[in-house]
């Protein structure tokens, strides 16, 4: 396993814990769906749906993959061995993934602007820097775009274990 995966996924875990208890709970996937939906106006009911599905997913996946007591809390050592486990978690990420990027996409031109994609992950809690960092590593459009499916990929590969040097990386990298 990658180091730099075990880094993407430690700072994941710190963003998902909405609330800050050291642990993940169903209402932390509730209050980031809520954040993530509010900076998409222009997006369709049904990509905001799909969004907030997806957030849910993911917290069905975790709590019935690692939640072995059922107190409804995940902890770091649970959450890890879920995500860095594809296996477990391929249906919720691609879930997640196709959501996140679909719901950048309002007029669903397969593009997504650096705007709606800077709003969408500081919703999520990611720093602005390390935000365009990742954006410029997706190779942008002259018009300054990147296509929804080359972000969903890089979300797709933010967790792989096996994956390095990928641009997702950037997200945990302190910029220069």
């Amino acid at each position: 396993m990658q180091q730099a995966a075990i880094d993407r996924v430690k700072l994941v875990f710190t963003l998902f814990d909405a609330d800050g208890t050291g642990a993940l709970e169903a209402e932390d996937f509730e209050l980031m769906a809520t954040r993530v939906v509010a900076v998409s106006p222009d997006s369709g009911e049904a990509a905001k749906a799909a969004m907030i599905a997806a957030f849910r997913r993911y917290w069905t996946t975790l709590a019935a993959e690692l939640d072995a007591n059922r107190d409804g809390r995940i902890t770091f050592e649970e959450y890890t061995a879920c995500v860095l486990a594809p296996e477990r978690f391929d249906a919720a990420l691609n879930d997640f993934a196709e959501g996140l990027a679909i719901l950048g996409d309002p007029d669903g031109d397969g593009l997504i602007e650096r705007s709606r994609f800077v709003a969408l992950m500081t919703a999520i809690g990611f720093q602005r820097a390390n935000i365009d960092a990742l954006f410029d590593a997706f190779q942008p459009s002259a018009d300054d775009q990147i296509e929804v499916s080359v972000w969903a990929a890089g979300i797709k590969d933010y967790y792989n274990p096996e994956k390095a040097g990928i641009p997702g990386d950037r997200l945990v990298e302190t910029p220069a």
